[in-house]
């Protein structure tokens, strides 16, 4: 029986503190920093090149679906995503059972963290890489393992194997790789996984997906399918247009799959966004269209970045990566005086998304300044 004396003392206790209890993790846990939207600043139109979205609008047909799902918004949605995982099945040649959609990549990646790792577990993943990786990890009470790229911005994956130790539950490999922009090839994956524990959950993160052209570039479904313990994670968010509706999925074994359709959400992906994903994967033609349009206008900047006399990494990605150290913050100033909002990461360098052609054009006027000739000339 609880006396009277020790509910008294308890009282004192919590009367002393003035605010509820937080996980002390939360100090160190680094805020997400979406990228800013550009601010006109003189008459010149102001382009967002800071957050990897689409230039397009949602594809045709998928505006209606979205205004009539909306009309029964009073309702919940389907919480299995019914419709969208039955099409998803049917497009990707997997069971219906081996898929599991939320609001977004990012949330099935946290709940991947969230089956697989319990405190002091550990989550390994190249850097830099996407940035959201590190904070999933502290949220998810692991420890985030950061193994440096290589020099030429590739996974450096013989050292993100050997850090693999017996408290790693998941490793994430993202290809294209956010913000640098080379792939991981298929055979060094291949070699990669035959060092990997089979406990251990590798997450093949293929965000951008659809705009790779490396021919030699992991083929994510194909390894799921030869690896049991390999997830592949997609999103909605980039080349179908639908970053503000926020849906993605995992592909991956059935073990994994049930146990995220158990921690999801209830109800999160809505019903407005399972309607315009589902359209969008009718309009697969201009899906296509669009895609290679914003491939070409990649090849552009990235041949006249070269031309200036940047050494661009590969770029597989919507986006470019300026290796500008300590001139980061300056360049992204730069843009900002033209009306250009660019995506800095510190002293490191800036990610520069493929956006609308004239804003791709306007990028390329501010960025001989900067190129390394005319850098190593300045006084």
């Amino acid at each position: 029986m609880v006396t009277v004396a020790r509910c008294a003392a308890g009282l004192r206790r919590v009367s002393a503190v003035t605010s509820p209890r937080l996980r002390p993790a939360l100090r160190e846990l680094p805020s997400y920093s979406p990228g800013k939207s550009a601010t006109q600043v003189n008459e010149l139109a102001p382009y967002k090149m800071s957050s990897n979205e689409n230039p397009y609008p949602p594809l045709p047909g998928v505006l209606e679906a979205i205004a009539a799902a909306s009309s029964t918004s009073q309702r919940y949605p389907d919480a299995r995503s019914s419709e969208l995982v039955a099409v998803l099945a049917d497009r990707l040649g997997v069971p219906a059972g081996h898929l599991a959609a939320s609001t977004g990549s990012v949330a099935v990646l946290a709940h991947l963290m969230q089956i697989t790792c319990d405190a002091g577990d550990e989550v390994v993943f190249a850097w830099r890489s996407f940035e959201a990786y590190p904070i999933l990890a502290r949220i998810a009470g692991a420890v985030p393992v950061q193994v440096p790229l290589r020099t030429d911005l590739h996974h450096d994956l013989d050292a993100m194997a050997a850090a693999v130790t017996d408290r790693t539950r998941i490793i994430l490999v993202c290809t294209p790789n956010n913000p640098t922009g080379p792939v991981v090839r298929q055979p060094d994956l291949d070699a990669f996984l035959a060092r990997v524990p089979p406990d251990v959950l590798v997450v093949v993160d293929e965000a951008y997906v659809e705009f790779v052209r490396d021919t030699a570039a992991v083929d994510g479904l194909a390894t799921y399918r030869a690896h049991e313990n390999v997830a592949v994670l997609r999103t909605f968010s980039k080349a179908y247009g639908l970053a503000g509706l926020r849906v993605g999925y995992a592909v991956s074994h059935e073990p994994v799959a049930a146990a995220l359709r158990k921690v999801a959400t209830p109800f999160g992906v809505s019903a407005v966004a399972q309607a315009a994903a589902v359209a969008s994967l009718a309009a697969e033609p201009a899906l296509l269209e669009r895609v290679q349009a914003v491939v070409q206008e990649r090849s552009r900047v990235v041949a006249g970045l070269r031309d200036q006399g940047y050494d661009i990494a590969q770029a597989e990605g919507n986006f470019v990566w300026l290796a500008l150290g300590t001139r980061t913050q300056e360049f992204a100033e730069a843009c900002a005086e033209v009306n250009l909002a660019v995506r800095p990461f510190g002293d490191e360098g800036v990610r520069v998304t493929i956006a609308e052609p004239a804003a791709n054009t306007r990028l390329l006027s501010v960025t001989p300044k900067f190129a390394p000739e005319v850098v190593r000339q300045l006084p």
